[in-house]
């Protein structure tokens, strides 16, 4: 639409179903390319992508014409499949139903980005659960714990 400008800066976080820690080095960084194809093919604009063995964090600019929702269900629905066919885990391989998704001001690009970028180093000290429920209160995002993770049950 002519003479519709927006600045959306998006932060997203998304759990391994039961936070399961299966992400791994060897293949992370063929599903964040597949994954940061998938964000820009839907005209958004990767800024940075980064996982622990258990989660992974997007930062984008986000294109208007799409949901957040929709496009998180792309990014996960496509990205589970992937996994799954290239047999990158002995069990099937899917992504925790909810996910997080927190705006940013332009001011705020680069910390995040660093942010992100430092998941590694990060979560030596701090526990992926500890870090969302973290974010959740920075944001000031009212929440009750029992809804936001599933654990497996044995």
């Amino acid at each position: 639409m002519p003479n519709t400008f927006t600045q959306l800066y998006i932060h997203c976080v998304f759990a391994v179903k039961y936070r399961a820690s299966v992400i791994q080095p060897l293949w992370e960084e063929n599903l964040h390319k597949y994954i940061t194809g998938t964000v820009q093919n839907n005209g958004h604009k990767m800024l940075a992508i980064n996982s622990a063995s258990d989660h992974l964090h997007l930062f984008i600019g986000l294109n208007p014409n799409q949901s957040i929702s929709e496009l998180i269900r792309l990014v996960k629905g496509d990205r589970s499949e992937f996994i799954n066919k290239q047999r990158f885990t002995k069990s099937k391989f899917a992504w925790q139903e909810s996910y997080g998704a927190f705006s940013n001001s332009k001011s705020q690009i680069d910390g995040v980005i660093k942010y992100i970028l430092n998941q590694k180093q990060h979560h030596l000290k701090t526990p992926f659960k500890e870090e969302y429920f973290k974010l959740l209160k920075d944001y000031d995002i009212d929440y009750d714990e029992r809804y936001i993770f599933h654990d497996l049950i044995d």
